[in-house]
C-alpha cells in the first residue's frame, strides 16, 4: 500500500476544507469500498478525509414525516434496512438495501458512500490491465472487445461500458429523490438523477461532484407511489452478489386497476442509475398485466445495446422488469 496522510474531520466545513488543501483526497466512511481499490492501487489517494464523527450530526440522522424522508448521508445501510417507517413506507427502499452486500458489509457501509462505489469491471479493478478509461484516460477499453457479460447493455459509450454497481441508487431514482450537497459553507440540492454522470467521452468522471463536495443527505418527497414499491434483483447467487439485471418499481393504481402514475429504475444493465421513463409513460392509464408488462419492458430496453458476453442481459432485463411490474401491481396496499 502506498503512504498516505489520514485527518479526521469534527464537521462538515473541515472536512471539504481538509479537501481543498489536498490534491488527491478521499473522503471517508465505512470504506468497504475504498480500502479495495487502495489494496488494488486502482485508487491511490495522498490522504483520507475521516468524516465518521459526522454521523453523529445531521447527517448520520434518518427523519420520516409527512412530507417525505431524510435519510444523512453517514446513516449506515443495515439500520435503514430495518427501519420500520421505511419497510412499511418506502418499501423499494429497504429491500434494495436488504439485498446488497452482506450483513458485516452492511453494519459498516454509509448510505452515502454506497451511492458513490465505482464499478466492478474487472478490468478497473485490475492494474495489470493498462486499457481502461475510467482509470487511464485515453488508454481505450479493454472490456469492448474482451469478456463482457457483466458489463452494460444501456447508457455505454465507445469509450467505457462499465456497470454502475449499486441497488440503493435505483430506489433513489424511482422515488424521484434529491441530493443535498456541501462544499464548505456553500449547499446545493440537485436531483438524485444528476448526480451520476454516462460515461460519453470522460469515463474517469463517475458523477457530478465537485472535488471538494461532500453528500450531506437524501430527500425522498412522499408520494402516493412510495408503498406500492419493491426491488427486485436477479443474480447469479442469492448471497451477496452484484446485480446481472434489477428493477425499483414504485406504482400509483386506481381502485379500477389502472396505473395513474408509475416510477421504474434499472440496474445491473446501465452504466449509471437507469431511469426508463419511456416504460413509465406506456403504463399511464393501462393496467398492469403481462401484454402491458410485456409493451413496457420493451420499451425500457428499445436502445439497449449487447457487446457478445452480455447479450443475455437484454432479455434478461426485460423480464425482471416484467416480474417486478406485475409483482407491484398485486401488491395487497
Amino acid at each position: 500500500m502506498r503512504v498516505f496522510t489520514y485527518e479526521r474531520a469534527a464537521s462538515a466545513a473541515d472536512a471539504a476544507a481538509a479537501m481543498a488543501t489536498r490534491g488527491n483526497a478521499s473522503y471517508l466512511a465505512g470504506g468497504t469500498t475504498l480500502f479495495d481499490l487502495m489494496k488494488l492501487d486502482v485508487m491511490q489517494p495522498d490522504a483520507l478525509v475521516d468524516i465518521n464523527a459526522l454521523e453523529r450530526t445531521a447527517l448520520g440522522r434518518v427523519e420520516t414525516g409527512r412530507n417525505g424522508l431524510r435519510l444523512g448521508a453517514l446513516a449506515r445501510m443495515a439500520d435503514v434496512a430495518e427501519h420500520p417507517d421505511i419497510k412499511r413506507q418506502y418499501p423499494v427502499i429497504a429491500q434494495s438495501l436488504q439485498l446488497a452486500a452482506s450483513q458485516q458489509i452492511r453494519n459498516m457501509a454509509s448510505l452515502g458512500g454506497n451511492v458513490l462505489q465505482r464499478t466492478r469491471c474487472s478490468y478497473f479493478r485490475d492494474v495489470a490491465y493498462a486499457a481502461c478509461n475510467k482509470r487511464n484516460p485515453g488508454s481505450g477499453c479493454a472490456a469492448i472487445g474482451g469478456i463482457n457479460r457483466m458489463h452494460a447493455v444501456l447508457g455505454t459509450s465507445e469509450h467505457c461500458i462499465a456497470t454502475y454497481p449499486g441497488d440503493f441508487a435505483q430506489a433513489l431514482m424511482a422515488l424521484d429523490a434529491t441530493v443535498e450537497i456541501a462544499g464548505g459553507a456553500e449547499r446545493r440540492t440537485i436531483p438524485f438523477a444528476a448526480l451520476h454522470r454516462k460515461p460519453g467521452d470522460t469515463p474517469d468522471r463517475d458523477t457530478t461532484l465537485r472535488p471538494n463536495e461532500l453528500i450531506v443527505s437524501f430527500l425522498v418527497p412522499a408520494a402516493p407511489w412510495t408503498r406500492r414499491s419493491l426491488f427486485l434483483k436477479v443474480r447469479d447467487r442469492e448471497s451477496y452478489e452484484f446485480a446481472l439485471a434489477s428493477a425499483a418499481v414504485a406504482l400509483d393504481v386506481q381502485q379500477d386497476g389502472a396505473v395513474r402514475d408509475a416510477r421504474i429504475a434499472l440496474g445491473g444493465v446501465a452504466t449509471v442509475p437507469w431511469r426508463a421513463t419511456e416504460a413509465e409513460a406506456l403504463l399511464r392509464g393501462k393496467g398492469v398485466d403481462d401484454q402491458t408488462a410485456a409493451i413496457a419492458a420493451d420499451a425500457a430496453f428499445a436502445t439497449a445495446k449487447g457487446f457478445g458476453h452480455n447479450d443475455f442481459k437484454i432479455e434478461l432485463g426485460k423480464r425482471t422488469l416484467r416480474r417486478a411490474l406485475l409483482q407491484a401491481a398485486a401488491l395487497d396496499i
